[in-house]
């Protein structure tokens, strides 16, 4: 690989600087969550509702990945400010799926990086809640490395941590069988890409479909998937 492909891999230091930031946000909203709970021992309740919480946390981040994805992959441009970049790469990933597993981590999840330290800070500095701060980890940590599962999703098996190898087994991650449909004709299911889980909700209930069919009534405007030829969707690599 040459000097040049190698850089177009690599981080910037603002990528890795939010990135860096999003990673110490979520770890002090779970430092002061599970102070909460342990001062608390005696209330079973407490962990049912931090159980509870956490679960709802990793479903609805599956559920938000699979709508952001599918906003990206058929709406806007490259020129769109702050997420122009992702909407291209997005585009581009469909022609060359495995570039995503070159990419060093805080490139990929840079922009959710920033988006989950703006809005936790808050959190962070004015609620000691520990219900409110186990739903904000859970769906702003699962939410900020959905991309690093989608690449996961996309990177041979034995090159895969074994960890990760055996949560996409049991299908807490997305597996790689449960995405392999976004990347086949008609190109317009299977977007969700934290486990995977919700695509039942969002494919089999026609939601985004019905999503499609609104904005083209109200603005005109035809979602790629309905208008672009399978070429430019079809993997090159």
């Amino acid at each position: 690989m040459s000097n040049d492909e190698e850089s177009k891999y690599k981080a910037s230091w603002a990528d890795r600087t939010w990135f860096a930031g999003g990673c110490a946000t979520l770890l002090v909203s779970l430092y002061k969550a599970v102070k909460a709970v342990s001062a608390a021992p005696e209330n079973p309740l407490m962990w049912l509702k931090v159980a509870t919480v956490a679960l709802a946390g990793y479903l609805l981040a599956d559920l938000g990945s699979g709508i952001y994805h599918w906003a990206v992959d058929n709406y806007g441009s490259a020129e769109i400010p702050i997420f122009g970049a992702q909407i291209e790469s997005f585009r581009a990933h469909h022609q060359s799926p495995t570039e995503i597993t070159k990419v060093e981590t805080a490139g990929i999840l840079s922009i959710l990086a920033a988006a989950v330290t703006v809005a936790l800070l808050p959190v962070n500095l004015f609620s000691g809640d520990p219900v409110l701060l186990v739903f904000f980890v859970s769906f702003g940590g699962c939410g900020m490395f959905s991309l690093k599962f989608h690449a996961w999703a996309h990177t041979p098996k034995k090159r895969l941590p074994r960890a990760v190898a055996a949560l996409q087994d049991v299908g807490i991650l997305l597996p790689s069988r449960r995405h392999s449909a976004h990347h086949r004709p008609p190109f317009n299911s299977n977007y969700c890409t934290v486990c995977g889980v919700l695509d039942m909700v969002l494919d089999k209930c026609n939601v985004l479909a019905a999503m499609e069919l609104v904005i083209f009534r109200c603005t005109g405007v035809r979602p790629r998937s309905w208008s672009e030829p399978i070429a430019v969707w079809t993997p090159q690599n």
